[in-house]
């Protein structure tokens, strides 16, 4: 059986090159080859549809562009990496000299080497993006140049893909990716995939306690046209996951929900801390990515990140560098199986609550604690069986999940299990 890091290789090769955008067929065929993982279905939103305070714009289509010397030679062509051309470019065939192109040009002010990312969505304009020597070459040449930008902007759809995955409770949890950018492996790429493969290996599950939502939405745009779409399925979900920049060679991290005592913040710590990853947290902001869309006002979901290499982050953000050099399979799988543990502690959850609250609970009463009182000590380092018990009587309020409480306690939730059992076999604990 081929190793899912490979696997995730494979798709990576096929799915780098293709110009994907706000619209289009990329996008299409970005969707047909996730459905080799997952069976997705694929939903189109006309052009000229208004999406709340937002228009779905019109398809874009790319068949060439490029910028020639007088000779005919190419400095810029859109074939060698599509990343050269704007995207949203409207077309263009003229010749002009080197101060006319000027203003339509675009470089990288870091990486002298690399061709930066940039787009032009919602305002009618074209450009090209280079790197610094083919940008010191235009600007040498003292004939005029002719550039051409063959593409087409035309009513259209925006596609997206989604994937219901029914559970025992109608409860849904959401997990979201965005599949509109062009030829860069950590920024969208890495999470596509992710999100696909978590979306198999969930399926394969004989039991789920939760119902899942998989969306594949083009960034913004397509995240406010989904929630256009489904707003009362969107407002009564309470946690989401967005899932982006998850196969750097770098660092861990995560980012909030907007709610920081939201459990969801304490699950992804819990998992982190358990499964012995160095990480960095981020409060939530309203930069980003699509959480902004789904923490807005009328939908209020907790929406959390786990990323490796986070988007702003890493050197190479938004340029030719995010490529596949950058990105590998073996990264992709180690944040994958972050989040598989994160939603194997969604589907163990258990929330208890103290059904003695008043007061302390009379341990002797449901022989709790030991005959001779007296000589219990707190211990400093490692807690006692009695010390943990006080701590989940204290604690179990019918909001703390056992995740929660064994983070503040700085204990493997597994020794609590134990305990809590014993508590509700005699009646103290009540599951929530």
């Amino acid at each position: 059986m081929i190793d899912v890091a490979d696997e995730i290789d494979q798709y990576l090769q096929r799915l780098f090159p293709l110009c994907r955008s706000l619209t289009g067929e990329p996008n299409r065929e970005t969707l047909s080859i996730i459905q080799e993982i997952v069976p997705l279905t694929i939903h189109e939103v006309p052009s000229g549809t208004q999406v709340y305070d937002w228009v779905v714009p019109d398809e874009w289509t790319v068949r060439d562009a490029w910028i020639a010397d007088a000779s005919g030679d190419r400095i810029v062509d859109f074939k060698s990496n599509n990343l050269h051309l704007v995207s949203y470019s409207t077309p263009i065939h003229s010749s002009m000299s080197w101060e006319e192109l000027k203003p339509h040009i675009h470089k990288h002010h870091h990486l002298p080497d690399a061709i930066p990312y940039r787009t032009s969505y919602y305002q009618r304009n074209w450009g090209f993006c280079v790197t610094d020597a083919q940008y010191q070459q235009l600007a040498n040449y003292t004939e005029p140049l002719t550039v051409m930008v063959d593409t087409e902007l035309k009513p259209g759809s925006l596609s997206y893909g989604e994937f219901l995955l029914p559970g025992d409770s109608k409860q849904e949890i959401l997990i979201s990716c965005y599949i509109c950018h062009p030829s860069m492996a950590n920024d969208s790429l890495s999470g596509v995939l992710l999100t696909a493969f978590l979306a198999r290996q969930l399926a394969r599950a004989k039991q789920r306690n939760w119902s899942y939502r998989f969306i594949f939405v083009p960034e913004t745009i397509g995240a406010i046209a989904y929630c256009a779409r489904n707003e009362a399925v969107m407002r009564a979900i309470d946690i989401g996951l967005v899932v982006t920049t998850v196969g750097g060679p770098g660092a861990f991290g995560y980012k909030q929900s907007f709610d920081h005592m939201h459990p969801i913040n304490t699950m992804i710590e819990t998992v982190l801390v358990e499964m012995g990853k160095d990480f960095l947290t981020y409060p939530f902001d309203i930069h980003g990515s699509d959480e902004r869309q789904y923490s807005s006002q009328s939908i209020g979901i907790n929406t959390a990140t786990i990323s490796k290499d986070r988007y702003y982050e890493y050197q190479e953000y938004h340029s030719s560098l995010d490529n596949l050099d950058f990105v590998v399979g073996q990264h992709i799988k180690e944040t994958l199986d972050i989040y598989l543990e994160l939603i194997t502690k969604l589907e163990a959850r258990k929330i208890y609550r103290n059904k003695i609250p008043s007061c302390e609970v009379m341990l002797s009463k449901y022989n709790l604690y030991p005959s001779k009182g007296g000589h219990q000590l707190p211990e400093m380092n490692e807690r006692s069986e009695i010390d943990l018990l006080l701590w989940i009587l204290f604690l179990c309020n019918g909001r703390n999940s056992l995740d929660d409480i064994a983070l503040k306690l700085k204990v493997d939730s597994s020794c609590l299990y134990p305990i809590v059992s014993r508590l509700e076999e005699k009646g103290v604990l009540e599951l929530v």
